[in-house]
């Protein structure tokens, strides 16, 4: 019988009115021995409101509310602090748990008493929660360019021994957007990691997200900032990999493909194919 137990972490600014579908996940999975720690941010809706209405007298789950906004970093880190389990997973408040998230990642943490993070693939879904497409993680043996995350390579849903999370620096509450992957790495670096080849977690893509729009930019730059922390723990120089990336591919070939386009129209001009050969246009030979 293991005596591993879980806490599942739940940090919430105005999002409330998506949080039906994530209590719903919760009790509906196969592992019932859970706690839930909600935390509110200070939200100026009504999300307090609808998040007591719903857990009602659930003694699983156990409900704070923040006096003022302390952010979503330092809401997770006092979370951890409120964990009475061996091992806590977040779940953000507008996502969803596939119902045997909690008994997998259990089952795969007591498999693997070693390992200090247990990870799985996630389904990227639409506003309302209907899958779009699935995120594969992989399996990471060693600290090489995998382990740094370009591609999702560690991702949700992530669970970890709080012994081994406490042999880290723990959440860096100064990333305001990539937290989790320099925690991911940290993690690596401490203790092996375990992957579950399974969707687990369901990401709700909406425009409110954190990762939607200009707030993918930004998660950019603040995992560039988690990579050179991490480069500064392990001595290592990664200039090189920085100059290599920091133009991020799919933009490149967007703005590639974007001009290609644009040369074979230009090419394709009678006008300009024209003024070419009267010598009014010279560039046309280097299109």
């Amino acid at each position: 019988m293991s005596s591993l137990s879980i806490s599942i972490l739940i940090a919430n600014y105005n999002n409330g009115h998506f949080f039906k579908d994530c209590y719903r996940s919760l009790i509906e999975q196969t592992e019932q021995d859970w706690e839930a720690i909600v935390i509110d941010d200070a939200s100026t809706d009504d999300s307090a409101v609808v998040i007591k209405a719903l857990i009602g007298k659930d003694s699983r789950f156990r409900f704070f509310q923040n006096e003022t906004n302390l952010g979503y970093q330092k809401t997770l880190v006092k979370a951890i602090g409120l964990s009475t389990a061996t091992v806590f997973g977040r779940l953000d408040p507008d996502d969803v748990l596939e119902p045997r998230a909690i008994e997998l990642s259990l089952k795969a943490h007591a498999d693997s008493p070693q390992a200090g993070l247990v990870y799985s693939n996630f389904v990227f879904c639409d506003e309302n929660l209907e899958p779009k497409s699935v995120h594969k993680g992989q399996t990471i043996t060693e600290l090489n360019e995998y382990y740094y995350n370009f591609d999702g390579e560690i991702s949700h849903f992530a669970t970890f021994k709080k012994s081994v999370y406490f042999q880290t620096s723990g959440i860096d509450v100064s990333n305001k957007k990539a937290e989790d992957k320099d925690l991911y790495m940290k993690l690596c670096e401490v203790a092996p990691v375990k992957y579950i080849d399974e969707d687990l977690y369901l990401y709700r893509v909406h425009d409110g997200g954190i990762s939607t729009n200009a707030n993918g930019d930004k998660a950019y730059f603040w995992h560039w900032v988690a990579l050179i922390k991490m480069a500064e723990r392990r001595h290592i120089n990664i200039e090189d990999l920085f100059v290599e990336k920091m133009v991020r591919r799919e933009v490149y070939d967007t703005e590639k493909e974007k001009h290609k386009n644009l040369r074979t129209l230009l090419k394709k001009s009678r006008w300009l194919q024209l003024g070419a050969k009267l010598g009014l246009f010279k560039l046309y030979k280097y299109l």
